[in-house]
Parts: C-alpha cells; sequence; structure tokens
C-alpha cells in the first residue's frame, strides 16, 4: 500500500469517526429537545418553572430548604415536581403507608437501581425481592450478633485512641494554626473505620503523613457523580456520555474500576488465606455466598452506608453543638457522672446510661438527617393516605429533612436545637419512626442503627471530654454540597483546643 493510501484510509476512518460523532450529539440533542417538549405542558405551575429556571435559589441557598418551604404551605403536606415525575412528601402518615403498609407497592425500583447500579450493583441498598430479602436476612443475623458488635467497638475504640485524639492533640498544641476541616477528619476516621469492618482492610486515612487512599478518593468520586446522575433533567443525557464514555461517565467508570480492583483483590486473598477465624463482614458473608461479583456489591454497598452517614451526622452535630453550648455542658456534665473524672473511652455499658447524649444526637439528625431524602417508584396505580394520586411508575419521596422542621411534627420550636424533647424524667423516649425516618422505617428500617449510635456517641463522648471545639464561622448557615448523603460543600473548619482537666 502506497504512502498515498495509507493517508488516504487514515484520513476516510478520521472522517467517519467525526460524522458519527456529530451524528450521535446532535441525535442526543434533538432527543432531549423532544424529551423538554413532551413536558412542556406540565411546567406552567411555579414550582416547575422555579425548578427549571432555578429561581429558587434567590431565595434558598438548599434546594432541600425549598422542598420545606413549599411543603410547609401544602395543606397536605405533599407536592409535586412534575418536571421529576416526582411525588414530595413530609406527612407521617403517607411515609407509614410508603414505608409499611402498602411497602410492596414501593420498592426502590429500576429507575433508582439503575442510578446507582454501576457502583452498588446488587448490593442490599440497590435490590428489591427476594435478593433483598435474602441479603437483609444475612445481614441481620451478622450485625446483631454478640461478636460482631464486640469487633465494631473494638474497632471504634482503636482508630480513636491511636489515630483521632492523637490528632486533635497535636493541632490543638501546633504554634502556628489550629484550623482544621472538622469534616474531612470524621470523613477520613470513618472511612477507616468501615474499611475494616467490611473488608478487614486498613487504608490509613486518618494517618496525615502517609498519601491519601486511592481506594477513599475513587470512592468519594464515584459515590459523588453517581447522585449527579439522578440530578441530570432526563436519564438520556448520562446514558449517551457512558455509551461514548465520556465527560464524567469516563470518570465515574475509572474510579469504579479502581473500587473493584481493591474489592476483588480482597477477596481472592481472604479465600486463599481462610476467612472462618475473622470478624469482618466480608469474611462473614463469604460462608453464604460463593459469587464474587456478588460479594464486592454486598460489601462496597455497607462501604457506603457506614462511612458517609456517619461521617455526615457526626459534623452536623459539631456544627450545632458549637452553637449552643449549654448543651456541650450538659453533656460533659453527663460525661463526668457516668464516666468519671478520667479521661478514658467509655465502655459500652456506659455509653447507653448517656440518656442526653443520645437524645443530643437524635435532636442533630432531626434537624440536619444525613441522607435528606428517599425515593420509591410505584408499581400500580395508588392513593396515599392524604387523598393524593400515585401514578404506576412514578417516583414517590418522603423528605427526612423537611419533616424535622415541621409545626405540626415537632411543635412551634421545631427550628430549634433541644435535646430535651426526646427525654422523659432524664429517660430518653425514641419517637414515632414515621415522623423521624431517619434511618427508615417498617420493613426497610436500618439495620445498622445500634451499631451507627454507639459509634457517633463514642467519638463524641472522646472528643467533648479532650477538647473544645469551635466552628471557625458559625454564623453562616450550611450550604450542602450534591451527593447520596448530606455533605457540607467547602467542609467544617473548627479550632481546636486541649482543655485542662
Amino acid at each position: 500500500m502506497s504512502f498515498e493510501d495509507s493517508l488516504s484510509l487514515q484520513t476516510m476512518s478520521a472522517t467517519c469517526s467525526f460524522l458519527f460523532f456529530s451524528f450521535t450529539l446532535l441525535f442526543s440533542f434533538f432527543s432531549f429537545l423532544i424529551f423538554i417538549s413532551r413536558m412542556k405542558p406540565w411546567c406552567n405551575c411555579d414550582i416547575c418553572k422555579s425548578y427549571l429556571n432555578m429561581s429558587w435559589t434567590n431565595r434558598f441557598i438548599n434546594l432541600c430548604d425549598w422542598y420545606t418551604h413549599l411543603l410547609r404551605k401544602s395543606p397536605s403536606g405533599t407536592i409535586h415536581v412534575h418536571v421529576l415525575e416526582n411525588t414530595i412528601t413530609s406527612n407521617p402518615d403517607n411515609v407509614e403507608y410508603i414505608l409499611k403498609t402498602n411497602f410492596q407497592n414501593y420498592p426502590k425500583g429500576k429507575p433508582f437501581s439503575t442510578i446507582l447500579g454501576d457502583l452498588l450493583g446488587r448490593g442490599i441498598f440497590n435490590v428489591d425481592g427476594d435478593s433483598w430479602k435474602f441479603q437483609r436476612k444475612m445481614a441481620s443475623l451478622e450485625l446483631g450478633s454478640v461478636a460482631i458488635r464486640s469487633f465494631a467497638m473494638q474497632l471504634v475504640n482503636e482508630e480513636i485512641h491511636t489515630r483521632l485524639v492523637p490528632l486533635m492533640v497535636s493541632t490543638a498544641r501546633a504554634e502556628s494554626s489550629r484550623v482544621l476541616d472538622l469534616q474531612d477528619i470524621l470523613r477520613r476516621f470513618s472511612f477507616d473505620n468501615i474499611c475494616k469492618f467490611s473488608f478487614g482492610l486498613d487504608p490509613g486515612c486518618l494517618l496525615l503523613s502517609l498519601p491519601v487512599s486511592n481506594l477513599a478518593v475513587s470512592f468519594d468520586l464515584a459515590s459523588k457523580l453517581s447522585a449527579e446522575r439522578a440530578m441530570m433533567a432526563s436519564p438520556f443525557i448520562w446514558k449517551i456520555k457512558r455509551l461514548l464514555n465520556i465527560g464524567s461517565e469516563k470518570k465515574l467508570k475509572e474510579a469504579i474500576s479502581v473500587v473493584n480492583d481493591v474489592a476483588r483483590e480482597m477477596i481472592k486473598q481472604r479465600r486463599e488465606m481462610g476467612f472462618n477465624a475473622r470478624n469482618d463482614l466480608l469474611s462473614r458473608f463469604m460462608g453464604s455466598v460463593n459469587d464474587d461479583d456478588y460479594l464486592r456489591d454486598i460489601v462496597v454497598s455497607f462501604l457506603l452506608a457506614g462511612r458517609d452517614t456517619i461521617a455526615s451526622a457526626l459534623t452536623c452535630f459539631f456544627y450545632l453543638l458549637s452553637k449552643n453550648p449549654e448543651v456541650e455542658a450538659q453533656i460533659r456534665e453527663e460525661l463526668g457522672r457516668v464516666v468519671g473524672p478520667v479521661q478514658e473511652l467509655a465502655n459500652f455499658e456506659q455509653i447507653r446510661e448517656m440518656h442526653y447524649l443520645n437524645a443530643a444526637i437524635h435532636e442533630s439528625m432531626r434537624l440536619f438527617p444525613p441522607i435528606q431524602f428517599d425515593s420509591k417508584y410505584a408499581m400500580e396505580d395508588d392513593v396515599l393516605p392524604d387523598g393524593t394520586f400515585i401514578r404506576k411508575g412514578s417516583r414517590v419521596t418522603y423528605h427526612p429533612y423537611a419533616m424535622g422542621r415541621m409545626e405540626h411534627i415537632w411543635g412551634p420550636d421545631c427550628l430549634e436545637f433541644k435535646p430535651d424533647r426526646w427525654l422523659r424524667d432524664g429517660v430518653f423516649v425514641p419517637a414515632c419512626p414515621f415522623m423521624y425516618p431517619v434511618f427508615q422505617a417498617g420493613v426497610r428500617v436500618c439495620l445498622g442503627k445500634d451499631l451507627a449510635l454507639v459509634e457517633m456517641k463514642t467519638v463524641v463522648a472522646a472528643l467533648i471530654q479532650r477538647f473544645d471545639i469551635r466552628v471557625v464561622e458559625s454564623d453562616q448557615e450550611p450550604r450542602f454540597a450534591p451527593g447520596l448523603t448530606a455533605t457540607l460543600r467547602g467542609g467544617l473548619p473548627v479550632r481546636v483546643y486541649e482543655r485542662k482537666c
């Protein structure tokens, strides 16, 4: 073949590639226009117009605050965002109906599982039916065992004693600057814990002298980009980007590849070394699951649940505590009474005796739930208890963030941080889970609730005993970044002072 023929073939190939790419882009553009035009008859209401033109940002800094405003104005506590085919409710009767009474009609649904499918696969948070029942039964048996609870407590105490407290001490004693991003520190802490608990792997994220774990970076990016799929006007957009392997979908694919590589290597090593004598979730699940890809999906789902939710809850707790010193003082008084003046980590029995601390953490999550909303998809046409008609295949969302700010649920002081609302004669009294669906409720109630609360209370007790933690700009209202869990945009800069006891 001559040089001219070779050059001609290369030119033809490049031209065909360009034409194919151009055709794909034009097809995508016109398909999107068709999608928008079909929605146009639905978009004349104020809510849809505000959503599409982003005019809600003129009054609210967070989308969840705008939804809260709309739900407060609604007589039924339910609104429709037609452009998203989404019915959003803050009505406890509706929540009970969706999560318990007519649970079978409101699964996670295919649209949700498609959005998170690349990251979570067939994991418990992304499936329905028999697969969900199998994983839930298996997880319930394991998470409820004394051995796994002791193992979790041991991991938390070790991470606090050997890494978290020394890091805070070095920050407090630093001569130059005492400012650190507490959200980042708590995310690192949580990731170390959940990796050791899930995989038996220690990424060492809280060892600041080491490079940031590639697994942690990739997992964060995969979670963020998966969540952004749900915010697009049409799933067609991200599906085309995935097909062409461009933009955010290319980054998502690369990030998930890193997560998969680590997970599969851990599974391979565990099978070679044996798993019977280990307590991490991967080892315990291996006795029931032989499919390595399925194992990966199960454990990655627990990784997602145990890392971001706990870090989010603790971050918002310390934000509120810095603004409410009287609450901090009462927690310290309870700590001194239950644990004593010696700066030792509280044990499990002492943690259970701390009713005011338990109340303060629940109150914090009432105002700032780690999962601000959760959606299901209707299998069949239905009518909610408040009379709202739900069309088959449409999305139905309950909104814990908004529910925590409703006067008819929590009273006229619903926007205030008052742990005492959870106490009766000094004893913690839980709220109805359908008024407070922070851990979901009904059939899908969070299996890791008790473990999560113990971890949070242990961390809070350890830090409050030893340090004064003050938010640098406590007057600013929190701004949330897009994601699967509530993350503060810009982190939480704090100053740390060592207490003299």
